[in-house]
């Protein structure tokens, strides 16, 4: 596996792989990486002929600067783990590798992030695009690999390769859970044993809203009592859950025939954010 930490280098491998006609595939992390991350380079190294995982904490996409400085970092052992994933080029660049200077151009996503991750972490949505976009450049992959866990985040990035022609194909992978149903996150290093022992909660208030969403409960009552049921767990603080349109995004009064419905959730537990969805 090639380890990478500038932009020319990477390049410089590309090039070479395109003129050799080979199929590139890119899947973008920020490290710590779980069996989540994982399975997406599998399915890229399955899909193609080689397969470029970036590893960059991006400081523009968090709005919490303590957020940023605990985010997991574990180089080391992620290199390990993406060797034996199949993974051909490893990049790994520094914050001035990847912001020379500071970037001045902004993307606004309009309807897609007033609402949820969003609302409730102004700018986050610009710092994803502009360093998915300059991942993009730099890699010139012919397929993207992301998780669903962060649905969100998905539809910006069809967004952004809609709007700015990226030629290449999105790959959303289903979300890869624990045992008991905890959504595979970086972030779950920080929970402390208490915490860990009650955060499957989360996806078992999804699951049960689903339940109440084929049976055709009126959205704003699954909403009541999802949140009614994070909140009796005293170790959750919910900051949003929202029934929604899967494509539009946006919260649903009522249910339209032959629109698909996504449960969105984050929630604080033990000092950790945690965010998880379904698709209904």
């Amino acid at each position: 596996m090639h380890v990478f930490t500038t932009a020319a280098a990477l390049q410089s491998f590309v090039e070479a792989s395109r003129r050799a006609g080979r199929r590139l595939g890119l899947v973008p992390t920020m490290g710590a990486l779980h069996d989540g991350h994982l399975q997406l380079v599998q399915a890229a190294a399955a899909d193609c002929d080689d397969v470029v995982a970036s590893i960059f904490v991006n400081p523009t996409q968090f709005n919490n600067p303590e957020d940023l400085r605990l985010y997991p970092r574990l180089p080391e052992q992620d290199t390990a783990l993406l060797a034996g994933a199949g993974c051909t080029a490893l990049f790994m660049p520094g914050v001035e590798e990847m912001y020379p200077q500071p970037t001045v151009l902004h993307f606004d996503f309009g309807p897609l992030e007033r609402v949820m991750e969003g609302a409730h972490r102004p700018g986050h949505f610009n710092g994803v695009a502009t360093v998915v976009s300059k991942l993009f450049h730099m890699a010139r992959p012919h397929r993207a690999y992301f998780g669903q866990k962060d649905f969100q985040q998905v539809a910006i990035v069809r967004q952004l390769i809609a709007d700015l022609s990226f030629d290449l194909e999105l790959v959303v992978a289903p979300t890869i859970r624990e045992a008991d149903g905890l959504a595979m996150s970086s972030r779950n290093r920080r929970l402390s044993p208490e915490a860990r022992a009650v955060a499957p909660l989360l996806h078992q208030v999804l699951e049960q809203a689903a339940s109440q969403v084929r049976q055709g409960l009126a959205p704003t009552q699954v909403q009541a009592g999802a949140l009614a049921a994070l909140a009796q767990e005293r170790q959750f603080t919910p900051e949003y859950f929202e029934v929604a349109d899967a494509q539009t995004l946006q919260p649903l009064a009522h249910y339209e025939a032959g629109r698909s419905v996504v449960l969105c959730v984050a929630a604080h537990l033990g000092g950790v954010r945690l965010i998880d969805n379904i698709v209904v």
